[in-house]
């Protein structure tokens, strides 16, 4: 039975490694998978998912607008496919994740989404929180702040390294942009 997976986590966690990695895995068994990424992250280039430890792949782009269950069956229509892996889900619509619920449902096609779960400000993302009520299955990918607790939240960064507490919920960085840290430090805006 398909599902639908949301995997989640702070900053700097390793989810787009993880999503590399499953998705290799499932072409090495011979399997045909679809990465799709969104739009506003053109860190590593449009339309390319990759890793801070430099593993890359292509992927196709989403918008707000994309029709996700459309653009999904046309794929499948197409060829076979065995799995959808999703990068930054957190810019998902609700709508979308309704959509990729479908695709798991109707089409019977898993869907692995990899996002983080709040922003810099300690909330949900729209996508993050249609995963969340949504999704059959939940893993956090962990990661650790500078004391050694599991990091759970994200702090932005101005450019001279100070914690910013105001501000557009998205803007894309990274590790000079951003900086995750637990519960206690992000209260308390301490960076080390």
């Amino acid at each position: 039975m398909a599902k639908l997976y949301f995997n989640y986590s702070s900053m700097n966690a390793g989810k787009s490694t993880v999503l590399l990695q499953a998705a290799y895995n499932y072409e090495e068994r011979g399997m045909t998978t679809r990465l799709l990424t969104a739009a506003i992250d053109d860190r590593a280039g449009q339309g390319v998912i990759a890793s801070r430890i430099g593993l890359n792949a292509r992927a196709d782009i989403f918008s707000s607008q994309t029709d996700l269950f459309a653009h999904v069956k046309a794929l499948k229509k197409d060829a076979a496919l065995d799995a959808v892996f999703v990068d930054e889900a957190q810019f998902l619509t609700e709508p979308q994740v309704w959509q990729l619920a479908q695709v798991a449902d109707d089409l019977k096609i898993p869907v692995m989404c990899f996002g983080l779960r709040t922003d810099f400000q300690g909330k949900l993302f729209p996508g993050s929180a249609a995963l969340l009520a949504l999704a059959d299955t939940l893993r956090e990918i962990k990661t650790i702040c500078w004391c050694g607790k599991k990091a759970t939240m994200v702090a932005r960064l101005d450019a001279n390294g100070s914690i910013l507490e105001e501000g557009d919920q998205v803007v894309i960085g990274g590790e000079d942009t951003y900086v995750s840290l637990c519960r206690k430090h992000w209260f308390a805006r301490q960076l080390q």
